[in-house]
């Protein structure tokens, strides 16, 4: 497939059948993350090799319970540059875990 953008639709041909799909992330130009639909686990994600995957046209029966699961899932978050902070845990007030409390002995 030569272009993918998130919110694409694809049919994902992995280790079992072929299944239909939603672009979730592309954390880079090897690993795209897509909303699946497993007969087992349900709506999840799952992590494929962008060579797996080809476009489809037509609604499938469960792309509205995957748009609802990307929904409800937050966004993943890119690095920041060298030295500087992406947010998050540690990065205001108390950076670093309290010390040791001695007895007094």
């Amino acid at each position: 497939m030569d272009s993918l953008s998130v919110g694409q639709q694809v049919s994902v041909a992995s280790e079992g059948p072929t299944v239909d799909g939603i672009v979730f992330d592309m954390p880079s130009r090897n690993k795209v993350v897509v909303a699946v639909v497993s007969q087992s686990r349900g709506p999840s994600f799952l992590t494929v090799n962008p060579s797996a995957l080809s476009q489809r046209e037509v609604e499938g029966e469960h792309d509205a319970a995957l748009r609802m699961l990307i929904r409800r899932t937050p966004q993943p978050t890119r690095g920041a540059a060298r030295g500087a902070s992406v947010g998050g845990r540690g990065t205001r007030g108390h950076t670093r875990g309290a010390a040791h409390r001695t007895t007094g002995r």
